[in-house]
């Protein structure tokens, strides 16, 4: 079952198709235990576009498993957790910790 802070392989639908991409998993062990689904955050290469309030760059992106520097963005969707290809990595603590506060901005949690 992937924890909240994994960066995990999926298929990501987007503006030109379907795609496999990384993303990072924001939902919680909770969510998971009664739900057959996942929540999934964006994770892009273009992080020359990602300047929004609700975007971060990774700071450390090849701990996470990247291959490239990359950013989170606001960008979710939901899949069924047997759709997840694989775990390439996860986030550095100080990584999650920014990203947590862009979901909190994204989704108007205090």
């Amino acid at each position: 079952m992937p924890t909240p802070g994994d960066v995990v392989l999926v298929p990501f639908p987007g503006a030109t198709g379907v795609k496999e991409r990384p993303s990072v998993v924001v939902s919680s062990g909770l969510y998971h235990s009664c739900r057959p689904d996942v929540i999934l955050g964006l994770i892009t290469s273009q992080v020359a576009k990602s300047t929004t309030a609700t975007d971060y760059v990774l700071q450390d992106w090849v701990a996470a498993g990247l291959q490239l520097p990359s950013a989170f963005r606001s960008n979710f969707i939901t899949l069924d957790v047997r759709i997840v290809i694989f775990q390439i990595g996860s986030l550095s603590t100080r990584d999650w910790a920014e990203i947590q506060a862009r979901l909190r901005l994204a989704l108007a949690i205090t």
